[in-house]
């Protein structure tokens, strides 16, 4: 498969990532657009050796980090709060929407560092490794950012009141 193929089926999950980051799909959306750009004009550095989204995932990573400390802030552009009225969303009807709200507010709660790594393990599958290479730190760290985000996540979960997480070992 040629690299822009490649690049397009990693869409999906790099506008994820970008948004577990950024936690604005507007912004999610510009870094996912950056991070394309790069790629492309990179390509000549990509190791097809390894994989593809490793690569991407510390390209966007990286680009948002930049974008931070370009603008001096790490905040959410909008939060709830400062939606107009009329804005806001609509009330789920339904229970598991529910709960993905809250899973999805638990998780814009975290701090970046524990944000990145449930995305990455949790929701992206990857593995310890690559996520350790992806963010740059050794493999016991993320194993140790792992567990007091899954701590952070079950208590924001439970102080809501929502109690259908379970432990899988």
């Amino acid at each position: 498969m040629d690299f822009r193929r490649q690049l397009s089926a990693e869409l999906p999950v790099l506008r994820r990532f970008a948004r577990a980051l950024t936690g604005d799909p507007a912004l999610a959306d510009d870094l996912v657009q950056d991070c394309l750009e790069r790629a492309m004009l990179k390509s000549h550095l990509y190791d097809a050796s390894r994989p593809l989204r490793a690569w991407l995932f510390t390209m966007l990573r990286n680009l948002h980090i930049s974008g931070i400390r370009r603008s001096g802030r790490a905040t959410v552009v909008k939060t709830v709060d400062d939606l107009a009225d009329g804005e806001g969303a609509v009330p789920p009807e339904q229970e598991n929407r529910l709960a993905a709200g809250s899973v999805s507010d638990a998780l814009n709660r975290l701090s970046p560092q524990h944000r990145e790594v449930i995305v990455l393990v949790g929701l992206e599958e990857m593995s310890y490794r690559d996520v350790s290479e992806i963010l740059g730190v050794p493999v016991g760290t993320i194993m140790s950012r792992l567990s007091r985000a899954r701590e952070q996540m079950r208590q924001l979960l439970e102080d809501r009141g929502y109690t259908g997480l379970r432990r899988v070992k």
